[in-house]
């Protein structure tokens, strides 16, 4: 099932530019696979080594983040649209 995909800035020029793709995948884990492998300098900054979410990496099906549905198990349906985001952290301490 085709969905589009929206990537963030930091990972467009991986995409050679392109800040939406169209990738074919039944679950976010499979359409993120297919992402990687068409474009594999994403694979450290999207997926782990082991093949999890990576932990700075946020990602929504239609505004609904994934780490609160089924993670990478999390279903897709043709038309849906997948954003990519990533995690804001830090910031200063008193």
């Amino acid at each position: 099932m085709p969905v589009e995909v929206r990537l963030p800035t930091m990972l467009r020029s991986q995409a050679g530019g392109e800040s939406t793709v169209t990738i074919e995948g039944k679950t976010i884990g499979e359409v993120l696979r297919a992402l990687i492998a068409r474009h594999p300098g994403m694979a450290g900054q999207v997926l782990n080594a082991d093949g999890s979410l990576h932990r700075f990496v946020n990602v929504y099906v239609n505004d609904d983040d994934v780490r609160y549905l089924s993670s990478l198990d999390t279903p897709v349906k043709d038309g849906d649209q997948v954003s990519i985001l990533p995690a804001v952290a830090g910031g200063a301490t008193s």
